[in-house]
């Protein structure tokens, strides 16, 4: 193995730290569409497909960081002392990134509830929209029916 391959890990794991640092930047503009008054779910859904797309990113950067792994792994562990940097470089890297998974983790679960509460509120509205409409509905009818006199002198027997 040659520097380069420890340098390819390096790099894969500041991409990786690069696409997290984005996610956490894409819960945060979640979080602010689902806590407005009137929910905009054009927004959101373009958020969710952005955060989609660096998941889709950083599942590439996971498989292509294993795969150079499994083949560098005997050498790095070998020579430890030759590879010390890179190895010091991806010990930190994978820190910043632990610790920037749990903070995506945690404002998914936030944005959860947050989604949560806003559909909630549409159905409620959507609930309160037809109960409206039957009784507006239930009153036109009334009111229609209201001139109508049936026949006084109409013998229904026969």
């Amino acid at each position: 193995m040659n520097q380069s391959s420890a340098q390819i890990l390096l790099q894969s794991l500041e991409k990786k730290n690069v696409l997290l640092d984005q996610m956490i930047s894409l819960n945060s503009e979640q979080e602010v569409i689902l806590k407005r008054e009137e929910f905009d779910m054009d927004a959101f859904d373009e958020a969710i497909n952005r955060q989609s797309a660096c998941l889709e990113e950083l599942d590439k950067l996971d498989h292509g960081f294993e795969a150079v792994y499994d083949r560098v792994r005997e050498e790095l562990m070998q020579n430890k002392e030759r590879y010390r940097t890179e190895i010091a470089g991806m010990k930190e890297q994978i820190q910043q990134i632990t610790d920037k998974i749990v903070t995506i983790n945690a404002g998914n679960m936030r944005n959860k509830m947050l989604a949560e509460n806003q559909f909630k509120r549409k159905q409620l509205a959507i609930g309160s929209g037809i109960s409206k409409n039957k009784a507006a509905s239930n009153y036109y009818n009334s009111m229609n029916n209201l001139n109508y006199v049936s026949p006084q002198f109409y013998d229904s027997k026969k």
